[in-house]
């Protein structure tokens, strides 16, 4: 048994970005710097990628700047925006990627900036009080906050966010890597000034994303040499990765609707079925419990902790994928756990869905969790098991 629950890490590719990119790897696979024909047919696959990917965010294609991914467009962000404007005080939250926390962080002890953070409530969610009131006490700063969290699925209004940035003439970057392709952006409306994607996030290839960079704003490059998108990242294209972006992305939006509607009844399921399960101490981090304020396809767990190791590693030995940040076993939750109001002595994991998973590999997961808990003697002795029929 195989059963994929990881696909906040990464995700198949799907079969149309496969026959998309085969051409790319046996027949176009030119250099598109090249001023030959078939130098010309790769540049051509590359900027109607651009204008493809620019037009379902409602972008201009020039505003689009493909990367490795969306670690690297964060760099690019983060680093250029605060070199280009020399910005000294940036607003994040304390449950940001690491590639935003680190780079800040990097930044602050070089003596570049001074990171303020927003206050969050018991879940997660950002305190827009507390956003608004640092802004007005700093204004012309770099605000950095996620649309959706990696590890609890947490939604941020970002409406609210942008509106708040224009008010206060700061500059607006979110982390889109766990929305893109599962929420309709129009950036011709909105106010955000920079965003980033990751191909593989949704469905697409690996090693290959894209930034979004507002028309008014210019960026100093990370990466010299070539002239390469622009100037904005020297640099042979991966063309490959590129026509692939676009083709997941197109996939993506032309069933986005049937697809989140999928994932979320997954997340229902999942925890309508962990509720019968018989296991008591079951709680849900963030908001990632809710189909409101979440991504749909994001639900964190808590369950208590085993005696035997750890519940993700007992899950992979039976062939269940999933993740998570364990407390249990002296390792410590990870930093947006601990940044939560959450029990301490409990094992947190993230399962994580796409619209590949079917209700019957979940019937299958929770009966494995059961079992391995019913045969925890630590557990089954002080929760007094009893094994619920419907799943014996």
């Amino acid at each position: 048994m195989e059963i994929y629950l990881d696909n906040a890490a990464t995700t198949a590719l799907d079969p149309e970005v496969i026959e998309a990119i085969l051409p790319f790897l046996t027949t176009h696979y030119a250099n598109p710097s090249s001023a030959h024909g078939a130098g010309r047919r790769a540049k051509e696959a590359i900027d109607q990628a651009r204008r493809t990917v620019a037009h379902l965010l409602g972008a201009l294609p020039e505003e689009i700047y493909f990367t490795a991914g969306a670690t690297e467009g964060i760099n690019l962000v983060l680093s250029g925006a605060i070199r280009a404007y020399d910005l000294s005080h940036v607003i994040t939250s304390r449950i940001e990627h690491k590639a935003v926390l680190q780079t800040l962080k990097r930044h602050e002890k070089e003596g570049d900036i001074e990171i303020s953070f927003v206050k969050l409530d018991e879940r997660g969610n950002v305190d827009l009080y507390h956003l608004e009131n640092l802004l007005r006490a700093n204004p012309r700063t770099l605000i950095a906050l996620m649309h959706g969290n990696n590890e609890i699925g947490n939604l941020t209004d970002i409406h609210a966010i942008g509106v708040l940035a224009r008010r206060y003439n700061a500059v607006f970057f979110t982390d889109t890597t766990q929305t893109m392709g599962k929420a309709h952006f129009d950036l011709q409306e909105a106010e955000i000034d920079f965003l980033v994607g990751s191909a593989h996030k949704f469905h697409g290839p690996k090693g290959v994303g894209f930034v979004y960079i507002r028309q008014k704003h210019q960026l100093k490059p990370l990466i010299y040499g070539g002239g390469q998108e622009r100037g904005q990242r020297g640099g042979t294209e991966n063309v490959v990765g590129i026509v692939g972006l676009a083709k997941a992305l197109e996939v993506a939006y032309r069933n986005l609707e049937a697809s989140r509607s999928k994932v979320a009844r997954l997340k229902q399921y999942l925890v309508s079925k962990l509720a019968i399960s018989g296991i008591e101490g079951i709680c849900y981090n963030g908001e990632s419990k809710s189909i409101e304020n979440s991504v749909a396809n994001v639900l964190s767990v808590s369950f208590p902790c085993l005696s035997s190791g750890s519940l993700v590693t007992k899950l992979d030995q039976v062939g269940i994928q999933v993740s998570g940040g364990s407390a249990c076993q002296g390792g410590g939750a990870s930093h947006v756990i601990q940044a939560l109001a959450c029990e301490a002595d409990k094992e947190n994991v993230r399962f994580s869905f796409s619209k590949f998973n079917t209700f019957e590999e979940l019937d299958l997961v929770v009966d494995a969790i059961t079992r391995i808990y019913e045969s925890d003697p630590v557990v089954a002795t002080r929760t007094g098991w009893k094994r619920i029929a419907s799943l014996a």
